[in-house]
């Protein structure tokens, strides 16, 4: 195949390429000859080859053949792995040989043998322990032997980390330097070893020109030079370094009388203390108050930890979160990122709900029940086939059987409902009583009653007493209709038919009283003068309804130029002063964007009377025309000129792709 290049149809050979040359088994032979008595492909000669065992220097002594090499079947002699006995075995033979002597080798301490049986490879590291000695000879401790903590320089072998403590030199001063190898320092009060005064500020060999005593022997006292001493002290800080203020002096320093300012462990809050106490700044330190607000290494939960010096802030809290499977949780330390798959395993078998599909153990914990081909046998609520296989959940899918149900209201059998839906709308206003017994129920085929907790809210439709226009308050069925004003429009017009005004009906009763008054007041004033009144037609409910507008001036001079035709014999319709004129009243600004552009104007007016009269003409109630988007002026004529065709206009979207849309309404 492609990955392991091209094998040979006899002895499966594999070679990386397609061999282009004929040779013999063997490679020696180029083109063998055919002979019968022979293997095929074969040139009839000692094969000769290397073995693939590397260990035998023999080469193959069969003929030419195909295939791998056979084992060598020559005899040689091989040691034991310890090396101290020999046996005759097959050449090809792979196999180690092992005797029952103790392997005897030296170890890797150089001192000890090897206690094991002939065994192969290295042998293990010596396990007989050894006592050392430090290099001041105070302490003793235990080591394997053979490892580097065995070395030894003839006088110790470890530092002890305590003081030395041996007899320098000079037979008079003890090693003051940590336990360390041999030979201690020369003792450092030596006069040959000591040119400085105590506080190193003056050579010795000028305070002898002063006339101090030259020193012999290293018990002799160094001289001083009288100064202030000026050795830096352990106390202070890198900016103010405190210094030994006694004069010249040998021998550890006084303690500081001033004080520095250690600082708590986070380094957040500094404490002023005396110096003289400040003997070593780490072993003085103190906490503060100051919780640390970092992210855990978990990255959910906050350290929180009093004075924190924590470098990663490890968080020690169990993770808790459920794992894959959703039953178990981790219990891992909390951690990034998401948790381990659960290793938990159960050893019962894992069946379907009907049983036919088995998973055998171990199961992996998380693992769904196995699929099922078979119908459910789950009890259903209704009767219709089941056409669902076995499944795991524990409601089954709902039944889509087509059925007949009633809607909510009762109001029609609806056919094709799934079974499985119960609360059904035809759609349909509800129309059932409410509990006045006056109205009915407005809202969309529902599920319950039709008011719950509430009372009717609908207009009354109880007729008032003097205008017959319903009540309209809220529904009132246990008390009387309210004595309000009635707020129903009403269309009243002039005695002569031209003055036309939509009024609220208070407001037209209110006229009608001031017009009835003014007349009661003329009769009254006819009385006066002797003749009779008839005032019961201005109070009875049927003139109240009629209320009429009063005819204004121009009233009057239609009816004056009416009289006046009828006495020139002018026919009415030919209205020569053109009085009754009824087409469009257009603007001024819309009349000066008509000189300026009228063709535009002319284009727009002539599309809203087409519109206007396919809605008159057409079986449609309601019909709409969009214009492109165009500019601020232009929308503006639209409307215009829609407010003369009565139609309705509307603006939509932002600038510049706002448009205007026109709708004519029968």
């Amino acid at each position: 195949d492609g990955n392991s290049g091209w094998r040979c149809p006899a002895c499966q050979n594999a070679s990386a390429q397609v061999p282009k040359i004929y040779t013999c088994f063997c490679g020696k032979v180029h083109n063998p000859e055919w002979n019968r008595n022979e293997i095929p492909h074969s040139c009839g000669e000692l094969c000769g080859k290397k073995r693939q065992c590397l260990d035998c220097p023999h080469l193959c002594n069969i003929l030419c053949h195909p295939g791998p090499c056979p084992s060598c079947p020559a005899f040689v002699t091989k040691t034991c792995e310890c090396g101290q006995t020999s046996h005759s075995v097959r050449c090809g033979q792979s196999t180690k040989i092992h005797c029952s002597n103790v392997c005897g080798n030296t170890l890797n301490c150089g001192k000890h043998s090897c206690t094991q049986v002939c065994h192969a490879g290295e042998c293990s590291p010596c396990q007989l322990t050894v006592q050392q000695v430090c290099y001041c000879g105070s302490n003793f401790k235990e080591v394997l032997c053979g490892t580097k903590e065995e070395f030894s320089d003839g006088f110790g072998s470890f530092s002890c980390q305590n003081i030395c403590g041996k007899k320098l030199n000079c037979g008079r001063h003890n090693c003051t330097q940590v336990c360390h190898p041999q030979p201690c320092q020369l003792c450092p009060r030596l006069p040959q070893v000591v040119y400085r005064c105590p506080c190193g500020q003056t050579p010795l060999s000028k305070l002898l020109e002063l006339g101090c005593v030259e020193r012999k022997i290293c018990t002799d006292p160094i001289p001083s030079c009288g100064k202030t001493c000026g050795k830096p002290l352990s106390c202070g800080s890198y900016e103010f370094i405190h210094r030994c203020e006694s004069l010249c002096h040998e021998g550890d320093c006084r303690p500081c009388s001033h004080t520095s300012n250690i600082y708590c462990r986070c380094g957040f809050k500094k404490k002023e203390v005396p110096c003289a106490l400040l003997r070593n700044k780490a072993a003085i330190t103190f906490m503060c108050d100051k919780r640390c607000n970092k992210k855990r290494s978990c990255g959910r939960h906050k350290c929180n930890e009093v004075c924190c010096v924590d470098m990663e802030h490890k968080c020690s809290l169990v993770c808790g979160r459920k794992l894959n499977c959703g039953l178990h949780r981790c219990e891992e330390p909390c951690h990034r990122g998401s948790c381990q798959t659960c290793w938990q395993t159960s050893f019962d078998e894992l069946t379907c709900y009907c049983g036919e599909s088995v998973i055998y153990p171990p199961v992996p914990c998380g693992t769904q029940p196995p699929e099922c081909k078979k119908t459910c046998t789950r009890p259903h609520d209704c009767d219709h086939p089941v056409y669902h296989s076995c499944h795991s959940e524990e409601k089954c899918p709902p039944c889509t059987y087509l059925t007949q149900k009633w809607c909510m209201g009762k109001h029609e059998l609806r056919s094709n409902i799934p079974c499985h839906l119960t609360d059904i709308s035809c759609g349909l206003r509800c129309n059932q009583v409410l509990k006045c017994g006056m109205h009915k129920c407005k809202r969309i085929c529902h599920k319950g009653e039709c008011l719950i907790d509430e009372e009717c809210k609908q207009p009354c439709i109880i007729p008032r007493l003097y205008c017959n226009h319903p009540c309209m308050a809220p529904c009132h069925p246990s008390s009387p209709c309210p004595a309000t004003s009635c707020c129903a429009k009403v269309d009243l017009q002039c005695e002569c038919g031209r003055r036309k005004e939509s009024m609220i009906c208070s407001e037209a009763s209110n006229t009608y009283q001031r017009i009835a008054a003014i007349s009661i007041a003329t009769k009254l004033t006819d009385l006066q003068l002797g003749d009779s009144v008839e005032i019961s037609r201005l109070i009875t409910k049927k003139e109240m309804k009629q209320a009429r507008l009063q005819c204004d001036e121009e009233c009057l001079a239609l009816q004056r130029n009416r009289r006046l035709a009828e006495a020139l014999e002018i026919d009415d319709n030919s209205d020569p002063f053109n009085i009754r004129s009824s087409g469009p009243k257009y603007s001024d600004l819309l009349k000066e964007d008509a000189r300026k552009d009228l063709k535009f104007v002319s284009d727009i007016e002539k599309e809203m009377r087409m519109l206007v009269e396919a809605v008159n003409k057409g079986k449609h109630t309601k019909k709409s025309h969009c214009y492109p988007p165009m500019n601020r002026d232009h929308r503006r004529i639209i409307h215009e000129l829609a407010q003369v065709y009565g139609i309705e206009s509307v603006s939509y979207d932002n600038e510049p792709k706002r448009n205007v849309v026109i709708t004519a309404v029968k």
